[in-house]
């Protein structure tokens, strides 16, 4: 930890990255709620106690100690290469802010801030759901979704590959939004979205449910069961999801992780695994469009059977 707190302070002010400072408070977060995973005992009758498929389901707010030691690691990497990724990207948005906006927003409105939260958490929306339904976007993503256990741990199973979020960031300095509150404001969703990964709160108030990203929402997004599958991608609101008609009410706990499991805590696996399936993949395509359906078809896309009526595998979801 010492490491990541030298590496931000080494960092030029406009790219030190507040989840760094957080860092501590996540993981104290993490020792409550693994304690209490420990002392409080699981009341699900049996029959809630296995998923659809008669696998047994996980200690609700469970911990197992590698699985959080992997999704810790991961982010403690993820806070160095997230800055590596902003480097290009300030300059990118400085060039855009600079020299393209038609006008450049006071940093200090409030306003502006106002703007480029809720700017920043509507463009969320739209990285996060093509991230899902984009395979090669979605192999810098399936990495945080690889936990079979949902808690404030599996929040810090970030991916290292941040390059798809700077061009969807890149309209905010367009409009004028200051390059460095880009970076605050993606900083101020993702701790927010820190503390929607617990199993330890049902649901809250009924406004705030259906204004905001809640734990109940967000499971619903990790659930690999059919009816939840690419649902509820919301960073801080979930009005977009309903606006857009990606959202699903949690109606069943579910089962946490991908269709298809890594089998691995090692951290270059989680990261790297599906692109080599995809670099497999393309390899095995006979044509350039299935081998374009590969790289940026639905994750589990594939081609037609030549004389059949039907797909010979429909395009799976994204987990």
């Amino acid at each position: 930890m010492q490491a990541v707190s030298d590496f931000w302070q080494a960092l030029p002010e406009a790219l030190r990255d507040p989840v760094a400072l957080a860092a501590p408070f996540f993981l104290i977060f993490i020792a409550i709620e693994g304690l209490a995973a420990y002392f409080l005992e699981d009341e699900r009758p049996e029959t809630e106690r296995r998923g659809a498929d008669g696998r047994a389901l996980s200690l609700v707010g469970g911990y197992d100690r590698r699985d959080a030691l992997a999704s810790i690691a991961a982010g403690a990497v993820s806070v160095i290469t997230m800055s590596l990724w902003k480097v290009l990207g300030l300059f990118a948005y400085a060039a855009i802010f600079a020299y393209v906006a038609p006008w450049q927003l006071p940093a200090d409105q409030w306003w502006t801030w106002a703007i480029a939260i809720l700017g920043l958490d509507f463009l969320f929306y739209w990285t996060h759901r093509t991230a899902h339904r984009v395979r090669l976007v979605w192999a810098t993503h399936q990495a945080h979704h690889s936990s079979e256990y949902f808690n404030f741990a599996t929040a810090l199973r970030q991916k290292w590959n941040n390059s798809h979020e700077l061009l969807f960031w890149a309209p905010l300095p367009l409009l004028g939004v200051p390059p460095a509150m880009v970076f605050l404001a993606f900083s101020v969703s993702l701790v927010y979205q820190f503390f929607v990964h617990t199993e330890r709160v049902r649901t809250m108030w009924r406004p705030v449910e259906i204004v905001m990203n809640t734990p109940s929402h967000h499971r619903v997004h990790h659930g690999s069961d059919p009816e939840y599958l690419d649902r509820n991608y919301g960073g801080i609101l979930i009005v977009w999801d309903r606006l857009f008609g990606t959202f699903q009410a949690e109606v069943q706990r579910p089962t946490y992780g991908l269709t298809k499991p890594v089998g691995t805590q090692n951290l270059w696996r989680l990261q790297t695994h599906e692109y080599a399936a995809i670099a497999r993949d393309v390899r095995s395509a006979p044509t350039l469009r299935q081998k374009l359906g590969y790289v940026f078809g639905p994750p589990g896309w594939r081609p037609t059977v030549v004389g059949a009526d039907e797909p010979a595998a429909a395009s799976a979801p994204a987990v």
